[in-house]
């Protein structure tokens, strides 16, 4: 293949910091490749794709396309499959091929934490990220996992994939009340939320490390609580990057896989970009 154009859409799509991480790795790979962005909404998507001609390597998808991209995807990964969600579209000969690469990403971000593995997790929140946190936590071992999630119907989803994963999934109220300890947490609430200090309390004593998927938008009240413990914390700009590195390896070579040419270097620069050096 040898286009060479990429972009990232969603809506909104104007805070994506995709293209900068993007341009940063390409720079240091010296590949020659474009990297930007469009709005674009869900009604929108189909005909969208549609009209995009050979010019266009792959897409990169943030909400609320996700579930779209799934559906236009000829085939899939493992990951894509099990979750319903694909944030990586490449062009293959047979159609686009979609991919997870969240999952990923939440792995690596919580590896850097200096979890390897662990057996009890929770998730706060039960949105479409939280499907993504779910199949990374079976990755790294979970088999007991809590929900903490306002309406305990939504927990439902969840449940059905963490039985074909071979994980106990239980609903529990997002509420004050003293939880069980756990190895991790993964908060997947989308930006803006606050939680009152008493629950994000609650659910920092003895919640084990912290991924907080919202970035951008300074401490959220969950890492403040953390914070306050001295327990090991990170924002949603750990697994931005790492799953970058793993849409750039797709589309390098439809492996998501397959190491980029000197990925440790590359990981640097990326980082140093993300930290505006």
């Amino acid at each position: 293949m040898t286009a060479t154009a990429l972009e990232v859409w969603g809506d909104p799509i104007d805070h994506s910091l995709s293209p900068v991480l993007h341009a940063a790795a390409y720079r240091r790979l010296g590949w020659a490749w474009t990297y930007g962005r469009r709005r674009v909404d869900e009604a929108a998507f189909a005909d969208a794709l549609a009209s995009e001609g050979p010019r266009l390597r792959g897409l990169s998808l943030t909400m609320p396309l996700k579930t779209a991209a799934h559906a236009a995807a000829a085939s899939l990964d493992a990951r894509a499959e099990l979750t319903g969600a694909v944030n990586t579209l490449v062009r293959a000969a047979g159609g686009w091929t979609g991919f997870n690469t969240d999952v990923g990403g939440i792995v690596a971000a919580l590896r850097e934490q200096g979890l390897q593995t662990a057996s009890t997790g929770r998730i706060v929140g039960a949105g479409a990220t939280a499907m993504s946190a779910l199949v990374a936590l079976s990755e790294i071992g979970i088999r007991d996992l809590q929900v903490a999630a306002r309406r305990p119907e939504a927990v439902d989803a969840l449940r059905r994939v963490g039985e074909r994963l071979g994980m106990a999934v239980a609903a529990v109220p997002l509420s004050a009340a003293r939880l069980p300890a756990r190895d991790v947490t993964v908060a997947t609430l989308p930006g803006g939320v606050r939680l009152p200090d008493g629950v994000a309390d609650s659910l920092a004593d003895g919640g084990g490390v912290l991924l907080d998927v919202v970035y951008g938008r300074g401490p959220t009240s969950l890492t403040e609580a953390w914070a306050r413990r001295g327990a090991p914390a990170a924002d949603g700009e750990a697994m931005l990057l790492h799953q970058a590195v793993r849409q750039i390896r797709a589309f390098a070579t439809g492996d998501v896989t397959t190491p980029l040419p000197d990925e440790d270097d590359v990981l640097a620069v990326m980082r140093r970009a993300l930290m505006g050096d």
